[in-house]
């Protein structure tokens, strides 16, 4: 009784033991599976370094947009002071012109 008790118990490990193994068909299904998941991920680094390459390339127009726009500010300012100055120049000149 105890042999038999024995054999069975020794056969329910050895089939338990199998088939929690994994067969050669599962773990190629797995290995396709991680391949696939490591191409999507390449391909989302190629994706997020086209976008921050992007992304570099509109800051610096946009920083180049700015410092134009603050020269052209810069120079339409001095015109705007030149353009005072002669007012003030020709009022004057205007002025001293009626008290003769």
């Amino acid at each position: 009784m105890k042999k038999s008790h024995l054999l069975i118990s020794m056969m329910l490990v050895l089939v338990s033991t199998l088939m929690g193994c994994a067969t050669s068909g599962e773990l190629e299904k797995v290995q396709a599976q991680q391949k696939l998941i490591d191409a999507k991920a390449e391909q989302a680094l190629q994706d997020a370094q086209a976008a921050k390459a992007a992304a570099d390339a509109a800051k610096l127009k946009a920083d180049e947009v700015t410092t134009r726009a603050e020269n052209a500010e810069k120079a339409a300012l001095e015109r705007e002071r030149i353009a005072d100055e002669k007012a003030k120049r020709a009022d004057a000149a205007f002025q001293k012109s009626m008290l003769k």
